[in-house]
């Protein structure tokens, strides 16, 4: 294979590396099975978030996607897990040192544009804040929020844009991987598979004390309605999400250093798909909340990762171009669906526009097709522009110290 300019692709398509041109590596094939599962994701999350009665358990009790759907807030950390494994295949095993700003450069071209397209979209629900916060929690969200740390503060974490303190997440980690991906991790698929379920089981922990002390005090079980200082803590904060990230990180180094053939692929896609959907029907009682949101189902969703990196008739199947097109769009998705189909009902847009009895479902599609077109005229060319001013950059400066030196 021809060494080239860095470009394996993310998850979703773009270049991983495209603001390091200086250094060079063997170009690695592309994953559009996991860009295409991103996109059956971020639409479960959606539904998760605005289910339809259509879909609930009493209106199909034989036939129902309603078990998976409500497990939908799991997806999220299925997320950090796929992030963390990209970034292993794209990164790790390069013969130069990652050059940290470039990839922090490049991180924020990526997140903060469409970052800052939800902020003025969602104005509306700052003013909302406004009539229902104290004053200093309000200025506290207003700070915090744009400088994407409002996960640090659990009783704001959700403030003005809901689902964003997911980024405030992902800044974390994206700091720290310049340094997770320089330690020395184990070579062999062995000593990786017993890492990975190592760092698994650590990640639990924290969730099986709040399990075992119920420091909030409820009176019955937590739920994904259950507000309380702790288990805010344990939902919106960073460091709960360091285990999931370390796990991904683990499981690109298990991806390459176990090779597996394409019926052993198969095998172990399908039983992690058979597995989350055996959870999901069968098991979804008996598995406590806070611990399935803590990363209970984290190795089956490994097993999928691994299923459908790499050529194999599962990962075609995933591979369908629609799902990799929306697959591309879940990041733009993820952040306004939430606010934006509010928007679309505050201000009965739906009955305004004689469609309402195809509601809810034209919301969904309505913000599916928004997402992709903030993804084409929004965030690739905003990503596009950032990359190119850093490279400009980074080759004035280059040119100084040359002139300096000569």
């Amino acid at each position: 294979m021809q060494a080239v300019i860095a470009t394996a692709p993310t998850s979703t398509g773009e270049p991983a590396g495209e603001l390091q041109p200086r250094t060079k590596y063997v170009r690695k094939p592309a994953l559009p099975a996991l860009t295409g599962l991103r996109s059956l994701l971020a639409v479960t999350i959606i539904l998760f978030h605005f289910t339809p009665p259509g879909l609930t358990w009493s209106s199909h009790p034989s036939i129902t996607l309603y078990p998976l759907i409500n497990l939908g807030y799991v997806f999220v950390s299925f997320f950090f897990l796929i992030s963390g494994f990209i970034l292993s295949y794209n990164y790790a095993g390069r013969s130069q040192p990652m050059n940290g700003m470039d990839f922090w450069v490049a991180r924020f071209s990526r997140l903060y544009p469409v970052y800052a397209l939800t902020m003025l979209v969602s104005i509306p629900m700052l003013m909302t804040e406004w009539a229902v916060r104290s004053r200093g929690d309000f200025w506290l969200g207003a700070i915090t929020t744009p400088l994407l740390i409002q996960g640090f503060f659990p009783h704001l974490a959700t403030f003005w844009m809901t689902v964003t303190w997911t980024l405030s997440c992902e800044v974390v980690l994206y700091i720290a991987f310049p340094w997770l991906v320089r330690l020395r991790w184990p070579s062999s698929p062995g000593k990786l598979l017993a890492l990975g379920l190592g760092i698994w089981a650590v990640g639990l922990v924290p969730h099986s004390i709040y399990l075992l002390t119920n420091p909030d005090h409820f009176t019955h079980a937590a739920n994904r309605y259950s507000d309380g200082f702790w288990v805010n803590t344990l939902k919106f904060t960073p460091l709960p999400y360091l285990c999931t990230f370390l796990a991904g990180l683990t499981l690109g180094r298990l991806h390459e250093a176990a090779r597996l053939s394409t019926r052993a692929r198969v095998v172990v896609g399908v039983a992690g798909f058979a597995s989350v959907w055996f959870a999901a029907y069968h098991l979804s009682d008996q598995m406590p909340y806070v611990m399935v949101h803590g990363g209970l189902l984290t190795p089956l969703f490994a097993a999928i990762i691994l299923g459908l990196s790499g050529p194999s008739p599962l990962a075609r199947l995933f591979s369908w171009k629609p799902l990799v097109e929306v697959g591309a769009s879940t990041y733009a998705l993820y952040l306004l669906h939430f606010n934006v189909y509010i928007l679309l009902h505050l201000h009965h847009v739906p009955e305004k526009l004689h469609v309402q009895r195809f509601d809810p479902w034209i919301s969904y599609v309505f913000v599916v097709l928004l997402a992709i077109a903030v993804r084409k005229w929004v965030e690739h060319p905003a990503q596009l522009a950032i990359g190119d001013w850093w490279k400009r950059r980074q080759a004035a400066r280059q040119e100084c110290a040359a002139v300096a030196v000569g």
